[in-house]
């Protein structure tokens, strides 16, 4: 068996006189925080007491909330609605000994730091398997394979907290019976690792098993869902999809969980790069290419026309400039292409690499920049941009990659083998989903659906086929939600996608071309136009960001991500095409 690691006891919880007796007999600094039954303990202060103790990891050092109804000791702090802390020094000989020899240290060891190089992720034992006595039994499996259990911290979450922590999944069916049933009774939440260069999280969620009980049980029969849950929704244990998702769960549970960053730990910045339109048009892919030299990930692009009030508007700081009637021309005077680019530190990376903004600076003095590499001699407007802080790359990222809503479908055969793996994904990746809707099409909502295609060898198959069972409708929103929605599809013949993209859900899920697993809108009016077919009831007027995008689209060549497909498409007109998901 692993050794067991020392958990982490941010907050003792005092229900009666003889836990109270017990507390009190600790040695060194208790605080309390003594509450009334109908208010509860204070939750800002709370909050505040972990934050310390997580910050000290000192073993004398412990906080506590104490129902005042409950414990006979405090009888005269009963019926009090202010907030009530007591403080009890309990002395320790054998420490003030020590101190009377031992130097003060000058910095304290925090033991509970995510060790360099590890991996973690947020754990759940739920309500259920709680209730039924088998969290210990479930801390013993996690530890003898091999997992180390950084924190334990038994809680129970009010309907509040469940519903915010499973907001990602507000739109599905049974939210509020998961909201109800998590918020039922206490449950473990743990901080898991693994071993130095071991990514725990498919590790765990391999350990875990699949979300639904019954594929687990034929499936995975060693999983913890297996041997624990009953069905989809009381099963047992949670775990985290990704990283991202385990580091916004951590938060949640332990905001003040400190985690020792590393290269690989840290979270890579974002900056906005333009190329304007003369290199745009003569030397695209040597930029490009320079770009992935440097160590850049491009995480969104889009070929887009801009027209006056558009860059009026990006570039309002600048308006009352010399330069500015050349640069509003030079931007308006064909295609520019918008880059998001990841790496660390990217803001000053990307500028260190773009050079002066001055066109004779750039060439005199870094004549191995960007700017001075790539800007034609005759112009006086260099022909790359960069965001000048990560503050202003977040806003210039939104500006042309925001929040959008697309419409999404998990078709028939996807829906029936795969509901579970394909939601999923879908939240590792990011989408909220606002609306859900299972339904049955039949013949004429599918043909009114894709009536886009009537006339098409295959229009009544795909209509046929979209009618044999449940489709899943659902409204996902995203920064760049249509493009990345579409990424997440990957391209609509499944033996393409396993080629080109064998992460994606037609790779994965898809049994051929008209049976392909998902759809998805190919742009923002799509988008807009199915959305409202399928969920007419809901009010879904656009956002500002949504229409600065569409009339980005509306003036735009094709999307740099698309035009490989969209020439695929059009060499096969007989099957489906990418606007039909």
């Amino acid at each position: 068996m692993a050794g067991k690691k020392k958990e982490i006891i941010l907050q003792i919880t005092i229900h009666n006189q003889e836990q109270w007796e017990e507390v009190l007999s600790s040695k060194g600094l208790i605080v309390v925080d003594v509450y009334q039954a109908w208010c509860g303990p204070c939750k800002t202060t709370v909050s505040l007491f972990r934050k310390i103790k997580n910050e000290l990891g000192d073993d004398l050092l412990h906080f506590a909330v104490a129902e005042a109804d409950s414990i006979d000791a405090l009888e005269k702090y009963r019926g009090k609605c202010e907030p009530t802390f007591l403080y009890f020094a309990i002395k320790d000989e054998e420490l003030l000994e020590e101190e009377e020899t031992s130097p003060l240290p000058t910095q304290i060891e925090d033991e509970e730091l995510v060790p360099s190089g590890k991996s973690y992720t947020v754990a759940i034992i739920k309500p259920d398997a709680v209730a039924h006595g088998k969290a210990d039994e479930i801390i013993m499996k996690i530890q003898d394979a091999g997992f180390e259990i950084l924190a334990n911290e038994e809680r129970t979450m009010t309907e509040s907290e469940a519903r915010d922590f499973y907001k990602h999944r507000a739109g599905e069916e049974k939210f509020h019976e998961l909201v109800q049933f998590m918020s039922s009774g206490p449950c473990h939440v743990l901080i898991i690792s693994k071993s130095e260069g071991e990514d725990v999280i498919p590790t765990w969620r391999e350990f875990i098993g699949p979300t639904d009980v019954e594929v687990a049980k034929k499936e995975k029969p060693e999983s913890l869902r297996a041997q624990y849950g009953t069905e989809v929704l009381y099963n047992a244990v949670h775990g985290s999809n990704d990283r991202e998702q385990a580091s916004r769960e951590l938060a949640f549970f332990f905001p003040s969980f400190k985690l020792q960053q590393t290269e690989e730990s840290r979270t890579p910045e974002r900056t906005l790069a333009l190329i304007r339109p003369d290199v745009l048009k003569d030397r695209k892919d040597e930029v490009l290419q320079s770009i992935r030299d440097a160590g850049f990930s491009i995480a969104m692009q889009k070929q887009i026309m801009l027209t006056k009030q558009q860059v009026q508007e990006f570039y309002k700081e600048h308006v009352d400039q010399e330069y500015f009637p050349a640069l509003e021309q030079q931007m308006t005077s064909g295609p520019v292409l918008a880059l998001a680019l990841v790496k660390d530190d990217a803001v000053k990376h990307w500028r260190n690499l773009l050079g002066p903004a001055d066109l004779s600076e750039a060439l005199n003095e870094a004549p191995d920049s960007l700017r001075a590499r790539f800007t034609p001699r005759e112009t006086k407007i260099n022909q790359l941009h960069g965001s000048s802080s990560p503050v202003e790359a977040e806003k210039e990222i939104n500006f042309f990659f925001p929040v959008e809503r697309t419409l999404a479908a998990i078709k028939p055969d996807a829906l029936e083998e795969h509901r579970d793996e394909i939601m999923e994904r879908i939240q590792a990746a990011g989408f909220t989903v606002s609306h859900i809707k299972e339904t049955n099409l039949n013949q004429e909502v599918a043909e009114e659906f894709y009536k886009e295609h009537k006339g098409k060898p295959f229009f009544d198959q795909l209509t046929n086929y979209m009618c044999r069972g449940p489709c899943l409708m659902m409204i996902l929103s995203k920064e760049n939600a249509v493009q990345e929605w579409r990424s997440l599809m990957g391209p609509t013949d499944p033996t393409e996608a396993q080629t080109s993209s064998p992460e994606s859900l037609r790779s994965l899920f898809a049994k051929s071309i008209l049976q392909n697993a998902v759809h998805g809108s190919s742009n923002l009016n799509h988008a807009m136009e199915k959305m409202k077919f399928i969920f007419g009831d809901i009010e879904l007027e656009r956002t500002n960001n949504e229409t600065l995008t569409q009339s980005f689209l509306n003036d735009t060549a094709d999307e740099v991500k698309q035009s490989d497909e969209n020439t695929a498409t059009e060499k096969n007109e007989a099957q489906p095409s990418q606007e039909d998901g």
